[in-house]
């Protein structure tokens, strides 16, 4: 099987192409070694009205496509997931800075979603409901919104770039995807080269390439697109929320977070150790879902925090590339330097650094535990996306639910126990759109209602739920005997 070549290009209508803004480059970094992995001729807003016309072109013959036929398409892009996961984990590897681990959990999840995706052709299921009139039947008919956008995020840019192309095209619908600048191969290409190869039509799906300051508000704002799936940060989805507002386009928005994970009195330490442990730092803490902050009951506190840093102080850190590497490089230096802004206020305020990470290179960050930490610091109050542990002492379970609650977010969260019941009523207090008991934040399944509360999104992907999200309903009513009329 040769490796896909042409993947700094641009997918427009079938076509792989540069774009048109021939006096702009460009390139895609390897974030720890700054290499140049790829260069890319942008698009510009001419590029993204061809895509959007095409794909609207092609959009009414796709969701005319009989069931099996679109199925057989998505799966058949699964099986390619499956069949080139090598070469999909080596360019997550290169372009986002995944470890191993973390592209392989990635292309695993990627794979499930496609496959999840693959039987909604034959869940587009209408309903017969009763009418107040008599003689009357009144039908709901499910069909595809048209053309959806697409913007997904660098940290997981295959996985939530497919999140939400495998349910769009597979409910009917056709898209135009724009990844992140950091990952336009992994986040976008990539998934153009797989359903190329799957057979999807030309048109169908559409990739192009630019910066958010040269076609982002362009991307919401065309006449087009009836939905704009966004995944990122809370400042530009609210952004995107009011572009797309102003043009009444409905909106998939899943946001930033501020995750808690909460251990009770009765919660076992190792395990929740472990727990913690891996939910703060996969991919270095660079997760919308990853533990923002470890809330750990009085009781337990001091031997939650002694067994933390011991097991945190054995994390491998450095290449990714290597197969033991769990900590590698952070996506560019901005985000390294807002963490250490975060870092020296919250320690100016009375935070206590156990765990003291150092700077292995500009981006490469050692991890780093902080105790006696205020839910008001910087570090526990900004969403950090770093590999920086924040663990915060509490006395009683109205206290942890205060903490837990006293921010803008609300995507996920965990609570570790031995009680489950307690747990349970624990978790329906939580403002939060998932909470996994005896677990960690960092969770997404395929038929699972993924999504937040709060300034943490809009609307659930996965399962029957992105299905409802992805498509609209039409009332057909038929009157069959002679209806009476007042006048």
């Amino acid at each position: 099987m040769e490796r896909y070549t042409d993947l700094n290009k641009l997918y427009i209508n079938g076509q792989w192409r540069d774009g048109s803004h021939k006096d702009k480059k460009q390139d895609v970094i390897n974030p720890y070694d700054g290499s140049v992995l790829a260069t890319f001729v942008p698009g510009t807003k001419d590029d993204l009205d061809e895509a959007y016309k095409a794909a609207k072109e092609a959009q009414k013959a796709w969701a005319a496509t009989p069931v099996g036929q679109k199925r057989d398409v998505i799966e058949r892009a699964a099986q390619i997931i499956r069949e080139r996961e090598e070469e999909i984990i080596e360019w997550l590897v290169k372009e986002s800075g995944s470890s191993k681990l973390k592209a392989s959990l990635e292309c695993q999840t990627a794979f499930e979603i496609t496959r999840e995706a693959s039987s909604y052709p034959s869940r587009m299921h209408g309903l017969i409901v009763p009418s107040y009139t008599p003689g009357k039947e009144s039908r709901m008919y499910r069909s595809p919104l048209g053309v959806i956008g697409v913007i997904s995020p660098w940290n997981f840019p295959f996985h939530l770039s497919m999140r939400s192309v495998a349910p769009a095209l597979a409910t009917g619908n056709a898209v135009v995807l724009k990844p992140a600048t950091h990952t336009p191969i992994t986040g976008a290409t990539l998934l153009a080269k797989i359903f190329e190869e799957a057979g999807l039509p030309k048109g169908v799906f559409n990739v192009v390439v630019g910066s958010g300051s040269d076609i982002g508000d362009d991307f919401v704002t065309h006449p087009i697109p009836k939905l704009i799936s966004f995944t990122g940060s809370t400042p530009v989805g609210e952004g995107i929320a009011e572009l797309a507002g102003k043009h009444l386009k409905k909106l998939s928005l899943e946001l930033g977070g501020n995750n808690v994970m909460i251990v009770l009195d009765d919660a076992d330490v190792d395990k929740a150790v472990e727990a913690s442990v891996f939910g703060k730092f996969l991919h270095q803490g660079q997760i919308c879902i990853a533990i923002n902050r470890i809330l750990v009951h009085e009781k337990i506190h001091d031997a939650f925090v002694e067994k933390f840093v011991a097991k945190v102080k054995e994390l491998p850190v450095g290449n990714p590339a290597d197969d033991n590497t769990i900590v590698g490089p952070l996506i560019d230096t901005d985000a390294v330097e807002r963490i250490q802004k975060d870092l020296e206020e919250s320690i100016r305020a009375g935070a206590k650094k156990v765990v003291n990470g150092q700077m292995r290179s500009n981006r490469l960050m050692e991890p780093i535990v902080l105790t006696d930490v205020k839910n008001d610091m910087p570090i526990a109050h900004n969403e950090i996306f770093g590999p920086v542990a924040v663990v915060i002492k509490y006395k009683t379970d109205d206290e942890a639910v205060e903490l837990a609650n006293a921010t803008k977010y609300g995507l996920s969260g965990a609570i570790q126990t031995s009680n489950t019941e307690r747990s349970v009523q624990l978790a329906q207090r939580l403002e939060t759109g998932m909470v996994h008991i005896n677990d960690q934040s960092v969770n997404d399944e395929a038929n699972a209602a993924f999504g937040g509360m709060k300034e943490s999104g809009l609307g659930r992907f996965n399962g029957e739920f992105v299905l409802e999200e992805f498509t609209t309903v039409q009332w057909i009513s038929v009157q069959h005997t002679p209806r009476e009329y007042p006048f």
